[in-house]
């Protein structure tokens, strides 16, 4: 087999996106959504590897701006719209473009590598490790209370167009995004994820909804959500999906919680992709009727150790050396010091003895502070080379609040 990773043309688009929807099952997306890619879709960062002039493999990354611990914005690559054919794999294409595509990131002067993986197992290989998580939550709203806090009888709740309020609620996010690592600052056509709504993805429910929370004639949250109408023998067992809930504040929070709790001929509200230290569950009585489940939503990889770990702040003093091995970017590999506290850090290259040794992918999984370096160590995954350097380092990576991804990519 002779293949060949060569810059995506733009003439090339309708073809190379084709072949993506073949690698992941052949369903073609609806041409609201595929205009949507078409859009965010960034040419000069996308690839194709070709065998004899046809397309077997497709990998892009979208430049974002990520939140991390001290509340700093650090350029990132989001990896994304990887695929191999089914003709081609196991025969090295996905790791030729791993390769490649790190090398560009690291030229780019990006030094964090970010994506969503649809197969968690396939990106550990290649130093990527999960480092948030994310909540789903399916409340009984029959059995349980509304949310209430003093005050919420002052904000006013609108109904709107979800598409006339994409400007508000995108000032809402806008302030949020440094206040917890993880989220994603915007980027042009960005704001339009949130809103598409094609009838062929509803699986039975409603349109999409948006409602604002306003105090004082300011736009101070907003939920987007819609209905899935149910009925039994009972009667109507409907349920509220929310797409998305954010508020800059806890009364205008639990005003839209309690008006999604309380939509008529419904008898839950369901909620994925949630922080796992979601205030919700302090704003309810029984914890069991929410029926809640967590899994691993972004996954990290440093590019540059040294720029990465300076990028960020600590939750108390480290001065400590880390003997890091990564395979596919052989720059990072050795040992480096990193000296830091809650006002900056510095990460420069040494010679001192280690004292933890890990890979990059541990350090991945650690970076944002929703995985600690005493939990992966408890694995086997990092090793003390000096007694007590464990406990000193790993809660200066910690994070409050949690590391949240907001949407994936």
């Amino acid at each position: 087999m002779t293949t060949e990773l060569q810059p995506l043309r733009d003439a090339d688009w309708d073809a190379w996106y084709d072949k993506l929807d073949v690698a992941f099952g052949g369903v073609p997306e609806g041409p609201e959504r595929r205009a949507w890619w078409r859009a965010v879709t960034e040419v000069e960062r996308a690839f194709a590897v070709r065998d004899g002039g046809e397309i077997v493999g497709t990998g892009g990354s979208f430049s974002f701006g990520l939140t991390v611990p001290g509340g700093a914005e650090l350029p990132v690559a989001g990896v994304t719209l990887i695929s191999v054919q089914p003709t081609h794999r196991r025969r090295g294409v996905l790791r030729s473009m791993m390769r490649h595509q790190l090398t560009d990131i690291h030229a780019r002067g990006e030094a964090l590598a970010v994506l969503t993986a649809t197969e968690p197992a396939i990106y550990g290989r290649f130093g990527y490790g999960p480092a948030t998580q994310e909540m789903r939550m399916t409340v009984d709203t029959v059995r349980l209370a509304a949310p209430d806090l003093p005050g919420v009888a002052d904000v006013r709740l609108r109904l709107v167009d979800p598409a006339a309020a994409v400007a508000a609620c995108e000032r809402v996010y806008a302030q949020l995004v440094p206040t917890r690592p993880g989220m994603l600052a915007r980027r042009p056509h960005w704001e339009r994820l949130p809103v598409l709504d094609p009838e062929s993805e509803r699986n039975g429910a409603g349109q999409l909804q948006c409602v604002l929370a306003e105090v004082d004639g300011e736009v101070r949250g907003y939920a987007r959500y819609a209905v899935k109408p149910d009925w039994d023998h009972t009667g109507p067992r409907g349920a509220v999906l929310v797409r998305h809930l954010d508020a800059l504040d806890p009364v205008a929070y639990a005003a839209l919680w309690r008006y999604l709790f309380g939509i008529d001929l419904t008898a839950s509200v369901v909620a994925r992709g949630r922080p796992v230290d979601d205030p919700l569950l302090h704003l309810v009585a029984d914890h069991r009727r929410c029926d809640l489940g967590v899994r691993e939503a972004l996954f990290v990889r440093p590019v540059d150790v040294g720029a990465a770990l300076a990028a960020r702040t600590y939750r108390r003093p480290v001065d400590v050396v880390l003997e890091v091995a990564d395979d596919l970017c052989p720059w990072n590999a050795g040992r480096w010091r990193l000296s830091g506290d809650e006002q900056g850090a510095v990460c420069e290259r040494t010679t001192d003895p280690a004292e933890l040794t890990l890979s990059v992918r541990e350090l991945g999984s650690a970076y944002l502070g929703g995985f600690t370096l005493s939990a992966l160590a408890g694995a086997g995954r990092v090793r003390e080379l000096r007694p007590g350097a464990l406990a000193a380092v790993s809660p200066a990576f910690g994070s409050d609040p949690a590391p949240w991804l907001p949407h994936a990519f």
